[in-house]
């Protein structure tokens, strides 16, 4: 089996080390035998329907935004389209932002979103910076094979305020941190099979229950039903309990919710 990944604007939104989850998705599909190749796609490079069964996008600072919010307005129907066809895409922090309808910055017009998550962002002079752990959303958490833990776990570091249209949508709910805006508890949007999310870290390493739920998308996408092969991840899943374990040891009380 074959899967392409594609990564939107690398050279553009590649802060914070999310590179990682590109990594962790390549290890883990290459265990199971299944052949990942990933295709990088820059501002003003072509991005064709039913060219890749993943997709992934990571964050950038404000001016960076700007130039991938006018490239995305291009390769929206595109999207919209992957989007429709059940094709898994994971998006953080600024590509989270720039998913939903619009970002809207300190200085400056709004930035136009592609609209495939039901969000918008505005800037905060706060800036929300931490360990991160959601509780998934029970819609989510039953579609996940083998579920070793409930939880996500990361690092946030992001001044937008993100709120979601319906509640519902969100990723999870915050059990230690900030989240989408520090109020509402809500972290992260899913719709379909996209997801956005503020978690850095990066996200997939030390949560290989997510990692693997993406490949599973993106196979039974294109394939149909699959099983995934059991792979020997002890030091993943030790990676997860210990980050977990240090984010609920240095949180504040006021940043604990459940």
């Amino acid at each position: 089996m074959k899967l392409t990944l594609v990564h939107l604007y690398p050279k553009l939104l590649n802060i914070y080390g999310d590179y990682g989850n590109i990594i962790a998705l390549k290890y883990r599909a290459e265990k199971r035998g299944i052949k990942l190749t990933v295709r990088p796609v820059e501002v003003g490079e072509p991005l064709k329907n039913g060219s890749f069964e993943l997709l992934f996008a990571g964050g950038g600072q404000d001016q960076q935004q700007v130039t991938a919010s006018r490239d995305l307005q291009k390769k929206k129907m595109v999207l919209r389209a992957a989007s429709d066809a059940g094709v898994p895409m994971l998006t953080i922090c600024g590509s989270f932002q720039l998913f939903g309808d619009f970002f809207k910055p300190f200085a400056g017009p709004k930035l136009k979103g592609v609209g495939l998550l039901p969000a918008y962002t505005v800037a905060d002079k706060v800036r929300k910076i931490g360990n991160l752990v959601i509780k998934l959303n029970p819609s989510l958490r039953s579609t996940i094979d083998n579920l070793k833990s409930d939880l996500l776990v990361g690092f946030e570091n992001h001044s937008g305020n993100t709120w979601l249209k319906d509640k519902s949508s969100a990723l999870g709910k915050v059990v230690i941190g900030h989240g989408n805006n520090g109020k509402d508890h809500t972290e992260g949007c899913r719709i379909n099979n996209v997801f956005g999310c503020y978690l850095h870290g990066s996200l997939l390493p030390k949560n290989p229950h997510f990692a693997d739920h993406l490949i599973k998308l993106a196979l039974t996408n294109k394939y149909g039903p699959v099983k995934l092969k059991p792979l020997n991840d002890r030091l993943e899943w030790q990676a997860h309990r210990q980050a977990v374990a240090r984010a609920k040891k240095l949180a504040h009380p006021l940043l604990k919710y459940i």
